[in-house]
C-alpha cells in the first residue's frame, strides 16, 4: 500500500507500519522529524526528486514523502466487538467510494474513539493513497473488518448483541432520539444514494439529522462527524452519571 503526505506517514511510521521510505532531496523542519522517526525505527530511505515522488503518489499531493507500507491489520467483525472496552462502538460504512470521504470519517471516528469500522470489499474506496492522506494518519489508527456483504455483517452485529442504527435523510425519528449509550453500529450509505434496501431493512433503527435550511442534506462525512459526537455525548453523560 502507498501512503503520502507528512501526517499518513509519520502515523503509518509510529504504528509500525512502513516498509520503505521515499522523501524529496529537500526538506523542512517536519520532514526532517519524520527522518528522525524513520531512523529511529530503522527505516529504509531513498532520496527521489519532486517528479519522481508525484509519480508515485499519482499526482496527489505528497508533501515530499511517499512511503511504502503494510496493509492495515485485518479484523473480523466479532473481533472489533469483542475487543470494546465498553459498550461497542462500531460504524458501519455501506458503499462510502469517495477517498477523501473515507479518510474523513475514519479521521472523525479515531477522535470519537470508535473501536472499529466495518466496510465492504469491493464498491468501496481503497484504504491507502487519498483515503489515507484525508484521514491524516488515522488509517493507520482504526481497526477496519472488511467483508464481502454489509447486510450479513449487520445480522452478525445483531447476534452480537449490538443495536444498528442506520442515518437515512427521509427517516422519521431524529438521531438524537437514540440511546447511543447501548452497544451500537451506526451505518452510514453511499454518497448520494445513501443506504441500500437490503442494509436498510436489516438496521434495528433508522434515524435522520433533521435540516433547516435550503439544502436537504449533508456529506456523508459531515453527517458521520454529527451522529458520532452525539454518540460520545451521551455516553460521557451516562459515566459522568455512573461516576
Amino acid at each position: 500500500m502507498i501512503v503520502y503526505g507528512i501526517n499518513p506517514v509519520l502515523e503509518a511510521l509510529r504504528a509500525g507500519r512502513v516498509k520503505e521510505l521515499r522523501v524529496s532531496e529537500r526538506g523542512g523542519d517536519r520532514l526532517r522529524e519524520l527522518l528522525a522517526t524513520a531512523h529511529e525505527r530503522h527505516v529504509p530511505v531513498k532520496r527521489l526528486s519532486q517528479d519522481a515522488l508525484a509519480r508515485q503518489a499519482h499526482g496527489g499531493v505528497h508533501q515530499g514523502v511517499v512511503a511504502d507500507v503494510d496493509d492495515v491489520e485485518e479484523f473480523s467483525v466479532e473481533e472489533l466487538v469483542r475487543g470494546a472496552k465498553a459498550a461497542p462502538f462500531i460504524v458501519v460504512l455501506d458503499g462510502i467510494e469517495d477517498p477523501h470521504n473515507l479518510g474523513a470519517i475514519l479521521r472523525t471516528c479515531d477522535a470519537a474513539g470508535v473501536d472499529g469500522v466495518v466496510m465492504q470489499t469491493r464498491r468501496a474506496a481503497a484504504l491507502g493513497g487519498a483515503a489515507a492522506k484525508a484521514s491524516a494518519g488515522a488509517v493507520s489508527h482504526v481497526k477496519i473488518a472488511e467483508v464481502v456483504n454489509i447486510a450479513r455483517a449487520i445480522e452478525e452485529l445483531k447476534t452480537l448483541n449490538v443495536w444498528t442504527v442506520g442515518l437515512a435523510g427521509e427517516a422519521t425519528q431524529s438521531y438524537d432520539a437514540i440511546d447511543f449509550t447501548a452497544p451500537t453500529a451506526i451505518v452510514l450509505g453511499a454518497e448520494g444514494a445513501g443506504l441500500r434496501r437490503l442494509v436498510r431493512e436489516r438496521c434495528d433503527f433508522v434515524a435522520a439529522i433533521p435540516m433547516f435550511g435550503h439544502v436537504d442534506s449533508l456529506n456523508v462525512s459531515v453527517a458521520a462527524g454529527v451522529t458520532l459526537f452525539e454518540a460520545v455525548r451521551q455516553r460521557r453523560l451516562r459515566a459522568g452519571q455512573q461516576g
